[in-house]
């Protein structure tokens, strides 16, 4: 059976697994320091990481709306902040995507249906952002007629709560709008840089959205895993030492760690000319001085 709690807790005790313990609890703390620096550099590099990103999309020159993402076809992840152009008409079914805090603030977003030159197909377009207003209809108009919107892809929402009052809605889904908007529609939304070269009037731009990639360094955050690995283990190492030095106790309490006699050093005990052991433990003397043997003692008999 292999030492008990107790027993270990008892070999802890002695000064010699002391000082061992307080060794590896020096080596265990300096390991899950180092763990925290790597863990540090994961997170300040996945930053920097999508911070460059989104600097390298916002910078990047926008593209045809057409060649990336058709009507009612699946959004997939690389398009999310996906810098477009698109033509169309804004229809005046403006709404209001209520609860969304911008700076701090809880606001709404402007949400007004594009209908695509082209292909007919409805883009729902986050013009930008407002506060406290509750009517669509307190917030600017769309622009009128054929427009040259640029703005960056995102994908669309799920369906929301419901029951909100005309004119409000507190998701950006399209599987929703088409009911209101009508069809085909786009299965993303776009967030405006600009309408004709200028931005939205009489609400806050909102800017190109932001992406879940490369919020992590997965290089650095393996390195942190190993340190705090190697501080775990030199916990368990002297869990270990305390059962080995808790065997070796038993075994010595016990009476186990001596080595036993050699035969050639037991001797037999002398026994009389009947099979009697003497009560001395030795054979009587003869009046001569000498022992009799055996074989003397069958002849005086």
């Amino acid at each position: 059976m292999g030492p008990t709690v107790r027993e270990r807790l008892r070999a802890a005790a002695r000064p010699r697994m002391i000082a061992v313990l307080a060794a590896f609890l020096i080596m265990a703390a300096v390991f899950a320091r180092l763990g925290v620096w790597q863990l540090d550099r994961a997170l300040s590099r996945g930053e920097a990481r999508a911070q460059a990103a989104a600097e390298r999309t916002e910078r990047a020159a926008p593209v045809p709306l057409g060649s990336v993402l058709p009507p009612q076809t699946t959004f997939t992840s690389d398009l999310v902040g996906k810098h477009v152009t698109v033509t169309g008409t804004f229809e005046s079914d403006q709404l209001l995507v209520t609860g969304r805090v911008v700076h701090g603030r809880t606001g709404a977003l402007v949400l007004t249906p594009l209908r695509v030159a082209g292909t007919g197909a409805v883009l729902p377009v986050v013009q930008g952002w407002v506060s406290g207003v509750e009517d669509p209809a307190g917030t600017a108009p769309p622009p009128a007629g054929e427009v040259t919107v640029v703005g960056w892809l995102q994908v669309g929402e799920a369906a929301g709560r419901g029951g909100f009052p005309a004119g409000q809605t507190d998701a950006i889904s399209p599987a929703e709008l088409v009911n209101s908007w009508g069809g085909p529609i786009y299965t993303g939304y776009l967030v405006v840089d600009t309408i004709d070269g200028a931005p939205p009037a009489g609400m806050v731009a909102l800017g190109p959205p932001g992406t879940t990639a490369g919020g992590v360094d997965w290089r650095n955050l393996g390195y942190a895993l190993q340190w705090w690995l190697f501080g775990g283990f030199a916990l368990a190492l002297w869990w270990r030492m305390l059962g080995d030095e808790a065997r070796e106790r038993r075994a010595a309490d016990a009476g186990d760690g001596g080595e036993p006699r050699p035969e050639s050093d037991v001797r037999p005990e002398p026994h009389d000319d009947l099979g009697r052991a003497h009560p001395d433990g030795d054979r009587p003397e003869r009046p001569d001085g000498v022992r009799p043997g055996p074989r003397d003692e069958a002849h005086s008999a």
